[in-house]
């Protein structure tokens, strides 16, 4: 069994040979074989421009296969993975590249109307700098070709040897996420790690050769990247990625390659459901859908199963920490799956604290916080289980229920948002004294953002500046939905705010705010 990524891509070279790999919509279509050879050619491209072994290198783009061909080839060369999410502002980006140390770029040139290379460095003069170590930037696909033949004639020879010299342990993957202090932290993973979450993935979900899978799941998600692209090097599966979840395109897809496997937050499977032209899509091919990260209704399932053709729906639960850690399997009946997020999966132990906080322990957890000792003593105790910050129960059987979360975070369409981040960008308001953010309950998000604020003596402030403000410093779905404006926040004697009491004040549905074009939430 191959324990690092190269491994995997040059096994799956010599197993699959010219079966579909990768079928981008409108561009390439790679077998594994072209696959590992491409991703070949970037790594001696990277070696060439002086990439050393375990340099971060930042992928900044969206769902396609110059991301995946971006990222196998920094990992052949004996780099570290940095996804930078597409969602993200040129400040947010910023942090993330400054503090990863990243080597090299590769960065969309234009996605969604976005200069997110404008961006990026405009952010860095404001901030006076945060990309000292950046040496090599390519925009995709401007600089692409030119990239690739700036390769150096012993190149290939160095890539080969590079690849045979990454080591089980050695760090694939540095994962963002922010924490409950605002601050991100990056989340490492192994290469030997990485895999064991593909591997589980793709026996729980029954992948394998013949499947092909549309991953709309962003590949700057540990899901999109180790339950999406590694889980098809493993099976044999074919990689469809959809850049911008679109229904209608989607559908289409579906129809086109002949879909197998689509999972997805509830609210992709609702749009799809509730399409007015759905008749209008052979549908029948679908037969995996593995869902989560959201309340998932028994009806939903049922009419998944129902209208949708799938044979099997699945649940799931996992953080970026643990990308897997419980999940459905197939025959689980449908009360199970919605009510449910699995039973322990991928090696794991899952215990529940006197506090109900559910925790985590078992081989594929991440190795600890980049740069972070203290964080990373904080998750996870001395005896190795991470403290996850959500509520749940365990049944009889073992499978997991989530009633809650001990922290303050909460989920905007499938994306983990922690308040105390948006309220850190809510103080640079002027005018704004302090601030709570919770999260209310949407139909179609699940949850959205609500940001209670109390204004300084003198200061008028209203909501449309408020989110105006946070649009410009915020990816869109950690942006609130909607303000209110109050004299002062409750507190308790010590002087925390209490955000239970603002819950029970502020669950009204919001209104649907106008959204970014094309921009998922």
């Amino acid at each position: 069994m191959e324990l690092t990524i190269p491994g995997v891509v040059a096994w799956a070279a010599s197993q699959f040979g010219e079966a579909t790999a990768l079928a981008e919509p409108g561009g390439p279509r790679l077998s594994y074989r072209a696959l590992g050879e491409q991703a070949d050619a970037v790594a001696a491209a990277l070696i060439s421009a002086g990439l050393d072994p375990g340099d971060p290198v930042a992928v900044w783009g969206p769902n396609d296969a110059r991301w995946v061909l971006a990222a196998l080839g920094t990992l052949a060369a004996g780099g570290v993975l940095v996804p930078v999410s597409t969602r993200f502002t040129g400040p947010e980006a910023l942090d993330v590249i400054g503090r990863s140390g990243a080597r090299a770029l590769f960065v969309a040139g234009n996605f969604l109307g976005v200069d997110r290379l404008g961006a990026l460095r405009a952010a860095a003069d404001a901030e006076g700098g945060g990309l000292d170590r950046l040496g090599l930037v390519v925009r995709m696909p401007e600089d692409w070709d030119a990239f690739l033949r700036a390769s150096v004639p012993d190149a290939p020879d160095r890539a080969q040897q590079r690849a045979a010299e990454v080591r089980p342990g050695d760090v694939s993957d540095i994962m963002f996420t922010s924490g409950t202090t605002g601050r991100s932290k990056g989340a490492m993973t192994s290469h030997e790690r990485s895999l064991g979450v593909a591997r589980a993935w793709a026996e729980c979900a029954g992948l394998g050769p013949g499947d092909r899978y549309l991953v709309v799941n962003p590949f700057f998600h540990t899901f999109g990247f180790k339950a999406g692209i590694l889980a098809c090097l493993v099976s044999g599966a074919a990689l469809v990625p959809q850049a911008v979840f679109d229904a209608a395109g989607a559908m289409r897809l579906v129809q086109a390659e002949r879909i197998t496997v689509f999972p997805g937050a509830p609210t992709i499977y609702v749009s799809i459901l509730d399409h007015p032209q759905r008749a209008a899509f052979d549908l029948s091919s679908l037969r995996i859908a593995v869902t989560g990260a959201a309340d998932v209704p028994v009806a939903l399932v049922e009419r998944m199963r129902r209208e949708l053709s799938f044979e099997t729906v699945l649940t799931a639960y996992g953080l970026t920490e643990a990308v897997v850690a419980t999940m459905c399997r197939p025959g689980d009946p449908a009360e199970t799956v919605a009510a449910t997020s699995g039973r322990a999966a991928a090696g794991f132990e899952v215990a529940i604290a006197g506090d109900g906080e559910i925790l985590l322990r078992g081989p594929n957890m991440m190795l600890g916080y980049l740069d972070d000792p203290d964080a990373t003593k904080a998750a996870v105790d001395a005896a190795g289980w991470l403290h996850t910050g959500d509520a749940g129960r365990l049944d009889a059987a073992g499978y997991l229920t989530i009633t809650g979360r001990i922290k303050d975070m909460y989920i905007c369409g499938g994306f983990n948002v922690y308040p105390a981040e948006v309220e850190q960008v809510l103080a640079r308001l002027d005018g704004v004294a302090e601030s709570a953010v919770i999260g209310v309950p949407d139909p179609r998000l699940g949850e959205v953002g609500k940001a209670y604020l109390v204004t300084r003596p003198g200061h008028a402030l209203a909501e449309a500046d408020v989110l105006a403000f946070c649009g410009e410093r915020l990816a869109n779905y950690k942006v609130p939905r909607v303000v209110e404006f109050r004299d002062s926040l409750p507190r308790n004697p010590s002087g925390k705010v209490l955000k239970r009491v603002l819950r029970d004040s502020g669950g009204d549905d919001p209104p649907e705010p106008p959204r970014r074009e094309k921009e998922e939430p």
